[in-house]
This record gives structure tokens, C-alpha cells and sequence, in this order.
């Protein structure tokens, strides 16, 4: 009796799935949804290129505590807009200004403000990260500088 109940069972399941295969997914196909998915991915393939006109800076040697700022200036030589969503540095002492959420058209020109309090000894490295809609996701710039302990004489870097 089982065995005649798992047959029809069986048989029951092959009848449903033939009976709702007729059709051919080819036919489904809508033009109008091919030509959205189209264009939106040649949309996607379009990124923007952040090319910075340097991304280091040297303030050379500096007095300690003394503040210093430099401006990294970009160009967006891609071909869709460029969004800065974050800039952040390697510490607390140095922070970006930037034109965060922005759209900066391809062919167009911006800049990150970068201040740094002067704090630390000696050979002091930053980095800032910066977070937009190109293809790798971040850049990143760095900032540097000798700095001499305040009153000390200056000694600069041995070269």
C-alpha cells in the first residue's frame, strides 16, 4: 500500500511540473527590461578617477606645535560624477576638510584641506584615507614632517 502511495505521489509531482513548464522562458523575456539592464550596466562600467596632483606632502621641519596645513588638489579625469564620502587620517592630530557628498563632474577640479597640529617628535608620517565612488574604493595621501621640540634648537633631519 505504501509503495502504490509513493507511486502516485511521484506520478502526481511529474504531472504538476510537465503541466507548468509549457511555456518557454524565452518567451518571457520583456524588450523593455533588456534595454534597462543594458544601459544600467554601461552605467556601472562608467567610474569616476581621482588623479591628485601629489599625494605627499613634506612641511619640511617645523617648531613643535606649530599648526600647518596643505591642500591636495584633484582632478575627477574620469567619466561619471566622483563622490567623497569620508576622509580620514592616521590620528587625531591631522584633519581633512573636504567636499564631503559633493559631485564633482568628470573634467572638474577640487581639493582636501589638510591641517596638522604640529604635535609629535622628530620624523612624524600621516596618513589620510580618503573614501569615494572609484574603482578602488579609497586613496591615500600622506603628510610628513621633522618636528623639533619648541625652544630646542633646530636640528632638522640628518641627510
Amino acid at each position: 500500500m505504501k509503495r502504490i502511495t509513493t507511486i502516485l505521489s511521484l506520478i502526481m509531482v511529474v504531472a504538476v511540473i510537465s503541466v507548468s513548464c509549457k511555456d518557454k522562458a524565452s518567451n518571457k523575456i520583456v524588450a523593455d527590461n533588456v534595454e534597462s539592464a543594458t544601459s544600467r550596466d554601461e552605467a556601472q562600467k562608467q567610474l569616476p578617477v581621482m588623479t591628485f596632483e601629489k599625494e605627499e606632502h613634506d612641511f619640511g621641519t617645523i617648531t613643535q606645535g606649530t599648526p600647518q596645513e596643505t591642500a591636495f588638489k584633484f582632478t575627477n579625469t574620469g567619466d561619471a560624477p566622483l563622490i567623497i564620502t569620508d576622509a580620514k587620517s592616521s590620528c587625531g592630530c591631522t584633519v581633512p576638510e573636504y567636499p564631503k557628498n559633493t559631485p564633482i563632474a568628470p573634467g572638474e577640479t577640487g581639493e582636501l584641506l589638510v591641517k596638522f597640529n604640529g604635535s609629535g617628535q622628530n620624523q612624524v608620517t600621516k596618513t589620510i584615507t580618503v573614501t569615494a565612488n572609484t574603482q578602488k574604493g579609497t586613496e591615500m595621501l600622506r603628510i610628513k614632517a621633522f618636528v623639533n621640540p619648541a625652544g630646542a634648537t633646530p636640528a632638522g633631519p640628518v641627510k
